[in-house]
C-alpha cells in the first residue's frame, strides 16, 4: 500500500530536471552535513570544558571525542533503517525524514544544559542527541546520491553524483564559519551561550532544506521497479547474503577516505590548539580555506571520473594520502599559518577530493536497483563507524601512548592500504549502465 501511494504521488507530479534534482540534493546534504560536522568542531574546542569539566585536559578531550564517535556508531543503524524503507517505499520520503531528524537533534543540542547545571545528565543527553544525529545522517547520504544518480544518464553520473558530495565541504564551510564567528567572543561568553548559536541556527536551515526538497519525485529506476512489483522484501538481508562482495568492497574503499578527512578536520584542530597552543582562528581558517577549494575540486574529480574512470582517481588519492601521512604533522608543527593552510588545502582539496568526488557514483554503482539504497548506505556507514568517528579518538590515544604523531601517521597509512586493496579488486563502473 505504501509503495503504491508513493508511486502514484510521484507520477502525478511533473518531474523536475536533473539540475533541479542535483541542486535540491546538494542543498539538503549541505544542511545535513552542517548539522553533523558542527558537533565535531564543538567537541574539539568547547565540549570537554562544558560537559566533562572534572577530567584533565587530555581525558576531557578523549571523552568529548568519544561522544563525537557515538554519532558514527549510530550511522549504520540509520543506514539500515532508511536503506530498508528507501528500497521498499521510495527515496524521496526518506530524504525528508532524515533532514527533520538531523535538524531536531542539532537544535536540541543547542538547548542542552551543561554539566555545571544538571551534572551527569548533561553528557547523557548529549550522547542521546548525538545518536539521533548519527541515525539521521546514516540515512541521508544514500538517498541523496541515489536521487541524482538514478535520474542521470551514463557518462554523467560521476559529475552529477559529485555535486551531492559538495554538501560535505559546503557543510564544513558553514559549520567552520559559524564557529569561527563565535570563537571571537571572550572565553566566558563563548562557554556560557556563544557556542549554542550555531546549533540553534540549524532550525532555520532545516526549513529551507525541506522547502527545496518538496519538488523532488521518485527516481525512474525505482518507479519501474514498483510498477513490476519487484521491490525486495528484505533489501538489507539481500545485500548481506547476495551482494556481500560489493558490500565488502564498499566498506573497504571508504575506510581511508573517511578517516583521512576527520583526522584533518577534527584531530588536527584539537592537536593544533591543545598540544601546539596555536590560536583557534589560525587552524579554523586553514580548514575554512581547504573546504572552500574542495567545493571546486570535488565536482572536478567527479567529472574526470566519467572520462578516466573511478578506479584510477581513487587509487591516486590513496597514494597521495600515504605520501602525506608523515609530512602532514611535520608541516603543522612549524606553527606557520601559511604552511599549515597550504598543507590542509592540498590534503583535502586533492588528497581527499580525488576519492570523495567519484565515490558518490562508484559506490552505488556496485549494487542493483532493488538494494541500492541499502547497499550504498550500509557500505558507507559501516565504514564511517569503523574508521571515521573513532579516527580522532584513536589518533588522540596514539598520541598520548607514543608521545609522537608518527603513530597517527602509521595508522593512516594502514587504512590507506586497506582501501587500496578494495579499490584494486573492484570493477570499473563508469561506463556501465546501472544494474537493474
Amino acid at each position: 500500500m505504501g509503495a503504491s501511494i508513493t508511486a502514484e504521488f510521484a507520477t502525478g507530479r511533473e518531474a523536475p530536471g536533473i539540475r533541479t534534482v542535483a541542486l535540491a540534493s546538494a542543498i539538503g546534504t549541505t544542511i545535513e552535513w552542517y548539522d553533523f560536522l558542527l558537533y565535531g568542531t564543538a567537541a574539539a574546542l568547547v565540549f570537554n570544558k562544558l560537559f566533562f569539566p572534572n577530567l584533565d585536559s587530555l581525558a576531557g578531550t578523549l571523552a568529548s571525542l568519544g561522544t563525537y564517535a557515538v554519532g558514527f556508531v549510530a550511522r549504520p543503524v540509520g543506514g539500515a533503517i532508511f536503506g530498508h524503507f528507501g528500497d521498499r517505499i521510495g527515496r524521496t520520503a526518506m530524504l525528508m525524514l532524515t533532514m527533520v531528524i538531523m535538524g531536531l537533534g542539532t537544535f536540541l543540542i543547542g538547548c542542552l544544559p551543561t554539566y555545571a547545571q544538571i551534572g551527569i545528565w548533561a553528557p547523557v543527553l548529549l550522547v542521546t542527541l548525538r545518536l539521533l544525529q548519527g541515525i539521521g545522517i546514516g540515512g541521508e547520504w544514500g538517498g541523496a546520491v541515489l536521487m541524482v544518480l538514478e535520474h542521470s544518464k551514463k557518462g554523467r553520473r560521476g559529475l552529477l553524483g559529485s555535486l551531492v558530495q559538495i554538501g560535505f565541504p559546503a557543510g564544513m564551510l558553514l559549520a567552520t564559519l559559524a564557529f569561527r564567528a563565535v570563537s571571537k567572543m571572550p572565553e566566558p561568553d563563548l562557554l556560557s551561550w556563544g557556542w549554542r548559536l550555531p546549533f540553534l541556527g540549524s532550525l532555520l536551515l532545516v526549513f529551507i532544506g525541506v522547502f527545496v526538497r518538496l519538488r523532488l519525485v521518485e527516481t525512474p529506476p525505482f518507479r519501474e521497479l514498483q510498477a513490476r512489483r519487484a521491490t525486495l522484501e528484505q533489501p538489507v538481508l539481500h545485500v548481506l547474503v547476495r551482494e556481500w562482495r560489493a558490500f565488502l568492497v564498499a566498506v573497504g574503499m571508504k575506510v581511508s577516505e573517511v578517516a583521512w578527512v576527520y583526522i584533518l578536520t577534527v584531530f588536527v584542530v584539537m592537536y593544533a590548539t591543545a598540544q601546539l597552543k596555536m590560536p583557534r582562528a589560525v587552524i579554523l581558517d586553514a580548514v575554512l580555506y581547504a573546504a572552500a577549494i574542495e567545493l571546486v575540486t570535488v565536482p572536478l574529480f567527479g567529472w574526470l571520473s566519467d572520462r578516466w574512470g573511478r578506479r584510477p582517481l581513487y587509487i591516486g588519492g590513496l597514494l597521495l594520502s600515504v605520501a602525506m601521512a608523515f609530512p602532514l604533522f611535520a608541516l603543522i608543527q612549524t606553527r606557520d599559518a601559511g604552511i599549515i593552510t597550504l598543507t590542509l588545502v592540498i590534503a583535502m582539496s586533492i588528497g581527499h577530493a580525488t576519492m570523495y568526488g567519484p565515490q558518490a557514483s562508484f559506490m552505488p554503482e556496485l549494487f542493483s536497483t532493488g538494494s541500492r539504497y541499502s547497499g550504498a548506505s550500509l557500505g558507507c556507514q559501516v565504514s564511517a563507524a569503523l574508521s571515521g568517528g573513532f579516527a580522532p579518538m584513536i589518533a588522540t590515544g596514539l598520541l598520548a601512548w607514543s608521545g609522537s604523531t608518527h603513530a597517527v601517521s602509521a595508522f593512516m597509512v594502514v587504512l590507506a592500504l586497506i582501501s587500496l586493496v578494495a579499490v584494486t579488486v573492484a570493477q570499473e563502473t563508469s561506463h556501465r549502465p546501472l544494474r537493474g
